[in-house]
C-alpha cells in the first residue's frame, strides 16, 4: 500500500516475510535531495540520497512536476 503525501510517498510492504516501511520525500529547493529510507521496527535498513541535479531533466519546464515524478521513481525502486 502507497500514500501519497504533499511532500512524499509512504508504504508498508512485505517482503521474505518481514515488515518493511518504505519513505521517500523530497528535502526542497534549498537543500535539493530525494530522499529514501527503508525501516523495519523501527530502525533505518536502508538510505539513498539523490541530488536533484542527478535526476531532473536539463531545462525542465516544471521543476516542481519533474521533482515529483523522479521522487516517484526513486521510491518506487
Amino acid at each position: 500500500m502507497r500514500q501519497e503525501l504533499e511532500k512524499g510517498f509512504n508504504s508498508d510492504l512485505e517482503y521474505c516475510g518481514h515488515q518493511f516501511h518504505v519513505q521517500t520525500e523530497d528535502w526542497g529547493y534549498t537543500n535539493p535531495y530525494l530522499v529514501s529510507q527503508v525501516f523495519q521496527n523501527g530502525a533505518i535498513k536502508r538510505s539513498i540520497k539523490t541530488p536533484y541535479d542527478r535526476v531532473l531533466p536539463k531545462g525542465a519546464k516544471s521543476k516542481t512536476q519533474a521533482v515529483r515524478l523522479a521522487m516517484k521513481m526513486q521510491h518506487e525502486k
